[in-house]
C-alpha cells in the first residue's frame, strides 16, 4: 500500500507523512526532495511553478510510487499534488494507492508558514496553491487543526492500518 499525503504549503505534509510512516514502519519519501534545483530557487523567489517544471518531478515520484508497490514495500509519499492531473500522473491506474488530504484554516496555514526557517517555499504562494487546489474526490480530508499525533490516528482508523 501506498499512502499519498497532500495539501498546500504548510499543511504539515512532511511532519505528519513522516509520523504516519515512523509508526507503521514504512519507508517514507518526500516529495521536496525530488525538485531539481532549479524548481527550489523558483519557489524561495516566490514565482509559482508552471506545469512544464512539475512534470519531471511528478514522473519521477510515480516512479517510487511504482516500485514501492512492484517490491510490495508500504511506503508513505508527501506531494502537494493540487490538480487532479497531477495526482493522475502520480497514481492513475495503480491499485493500493491512497490520498490523504491535509486541509483546513487558511490563517492556520498561513501562521505556519511564518514561522517557518530554512524552507526553500516562499509563505507567499500560499494563496497561489489555495486558488489552484482541486479537491480530491475519495481523498481521507484531515484538518489541519488537529495535532500531528491526532492526524495520524484519524489516517489509520480510516485505512485500518
Amino acid at each position: 500500500m501506498v499512502i499519498i499525503v497532500m495539501g498546500v504549503t504548510g499543511s504539515g505534509k512532511t511532519t505528519v507523512g513522516q509520523r504516519l510512516a515512523e509508526t507503521l514502519g514504512w519507508r517514507f519519501h518526500d516529495a521536496d526532495d525530488f525538485h531539481p534545483a532549479a524548481n527550489k530557487a523558483k519557489m524561495h523567489a516566490g514565482t509559482p511553478l508552471t506545469d512544464d517544471d512539475r512534470w519531471p518531478w511528478l514522473r519521477a515520484l510515480r516512479a517510487v510510487i511504482e516500485a514501492a508497490l512492484a517490491d510490495q514495500a508500504d511506503a508513505v509519499v508527501t506531494c502537494s499534488a493540487l490538480k487532479r492531473e497531477y495526482r493522475d500522473v502520480l497514481a492513475g491506474g495503480l491499485s493500493d494507492v491512497y490520498y490523504v488530504h491535509l486541509t483546513g484554516d487558511p490563517d492556520i496555514l498561513a501562521t505556519r508558514l511564518a514561522g517557518r526557517k530554512d524552507h526553500f517555499m516562499n509563505p507567499a504562494l500560499l494563496d497561489s496553491q489555495i486558488a489552484m487546489l482541486e479537491a480530491p474526490a475519495g481523498a481521507i480530508d484531515v484538518d489541519v487543526a488537529l495535532t500531528p499525533d491526532q492526524q495520524v490516528a484519524v489516517i489509520r482508523r480510516a485505512l485500518s492500518v
